[in-house]
């Protein structure tokens, strides 16, 4: 029982983090039509701008819970540069090519993005701890667990919520729903597309930074984070089904549960267990499990 629950946690804390950055990443494409290899690389300069920000609160004396707030901060400040830049500099000028153009595309932004955080960060890791601190320790049953990770499952809550009741629930939500379904139509009834996909981006990007900025406490920040973490946030939008905001939490927790089991149980297979559960899906229901019904062209 007591290994039941120990997997059951484990699989949660890791979905939450990563339920964030798919949650991103299923935005764009969702909008935008573009699976986003660089949306890895969003996520490490998301954790490297937080581990600034971080340090630089401190030296000023804003340490504590101050913390939170600088990577919060350097999430917003993230989506804010890179968001306008990537998506009306770059990604606008493919609009309307051949899909396998736009993920050519995206996957020489990552090689580019990878290449950049070397030369203004360099190689060596930055260790950010003083965040992980703040919540003490929590007791579940006989176990204890870090009450930070605790805090990254409300994160993951919260964030779902916003996107959901954003797109649900509010007049722009409803403008960018009807872009997603048909941007022709939209267009013609004076809809401003171009600037519903640079907001879908900028929040996709945004997404993507404030996953690697409350993850950076966590973990080394170095290079090479970038591509773990795109491989298996296309395995959580795979599986949940490619623009679909319920399938990217369900997504998230079916790998979370996944990886911890094998974690516990087996651990040489970890990665093999997410690719095996979505290799399953694929079989049985190619286009996820929550992907939308598309209108039937006759």
């Amino acid at each position: 029982m007591q290994l039941a629950l120990t997997i059951l946690m484990d699989g949660l804390i890791y979905a939450s983090w990563l339920f964030v950055v798919a949650l991103g990443l299923t935005l764009i494409f969702g909008v935008l039509k573009i699976l986003n290899i660089a949306h890895g690389s969003l996520y490490a300069v998301g954790a490297y701008m937080a581990a600034n920000a971080v340090t630089f609160f401190a030296a000023w004396g804003f340490g504590g819970w101050y913390a939170l707030l600088a990577m919060l901060l350097a999430a917003a400040v993230t989506a804010l540069l890179l968001g306008p830049l990537l998506e009306r500099g770059l990604l606008r000028l493919f609009y309307g090519r051949d899909e396998v153009i736009l993920l050519l595309v995206t996957y020489a932004l990552f090689l580019i993005l990878e290449d950049a955080v070397k030369l203004i960060w360099g190689v060596n890791p930055y260790y950010v701890t003083e965040p992980y601190q703040l919540f003490g320790n929590v007791a579940f049953e006989s176990m204890f667990y870090v009450g930070y990770d605790f805090a990254l499952i409300g994160l993951a809550i919260v964030c779902g919520l916003i996107v959901w009741f954003g797109l649900n629930r509010t007049v722009f939500g409803k403008i960018v729903l009807a872009v997603i379904f048909n941007r022709e139509m939209s267009a013609s009834m004076g809809v401003n597309v171009d600037r519903v996909h640079l907001a879908a981006f900028t929040v996709g990007v945004f997404l993507a930074a404030i996953g690697g900025a409350f993850t950076a406490p966590m973990i080394s920040v170095q290079p090479g984070i970038s591509v773990s973490v795109i491989i298996v946030s296309f395995a959580v939008i795979i599986i949940g089904g490619l623009g679909s905001i319920e399938g990217a939490a369900i997504g998230a927790v079916v790998v979370g549960l996944a990886r911890a089991a094998a974690v516990h149980l087996f651990p040489e297979a970890e990665l093999f267990s997410i690719y095996l559960v979505m290799a399953a899906v694929l079989v049985f229901r190619p286009e996820g499990l929550f992907q939308r019904a598309a209108a039937r062209k006759i």
